[in-house]
C-alpha cells in the first residue's frame, strides 16, 4: 500500500512539473532567419507569429515571390528552433521514464 501511495506522489510532483514545462515553452521567445539575415521572423514556444523584419533592399516588384518564399523559410527555423527547445526541455523532464522513442507529449 506504502508503494502506491509513494507512486501516487510521484505523479503528482511530475504533473507540477510537466505544467511548469508547458508554461515555461509557451513563454519561449525564438527567432528564425533566412536570405542571410534579410527576414526574421519571432515565435512563442507554441508556434504563434510575435514579429516579423523585412530587409527594405527585398522590396521591389519583381521580388515578392522570392520575399514569400524567404519568410516561410525564416517561419519554418523558427518553429523547428521552438520544437528543438520544447523536446529538449521535455527529455529532461523524463530522464529515467520507459516513454517510447517518437512519443509526443500533449501539449
Amino acid at each position: 500500500m506504502r508503494d502506491i501511495m509513494g507512486m501516487m506522489g510521484k505523479v503528482k510532483e511530475m504533473q507540477a512539473k510537466m505544467e511548469q514545462m508547458q508554461a515555461e515553452i509557451a513563454a519561449l521567445d525564438v527567432e528564425g532567419t533566412s536570405g542571410g539575415g534579410l527576414v526574421t521572423v519571432r515565435l512563442n514556444g507554441k508556434g504563434d507569429m510575435l514579429a516579423l523584419k523585412i530587409d527594405p533592399s527585398l522590396f521591389k516588384e519583381d521580388d515578392v515571390e522570392i520575399l514569400e518564399d524567404l519568410i516561410v523559410a525564416a517561419h519554418k527555423a523558427a518553429k523547428e528552433r521552438a520544437e528543438a527547445i520544447a523536446a529538449e526541455k521535455t527529455k529532461e523532464l523524463t530522464a529515467g521514464l520507459p516513454i517510447p522513442p517518437g512519443f509526443k507529449m500533449p501539449f
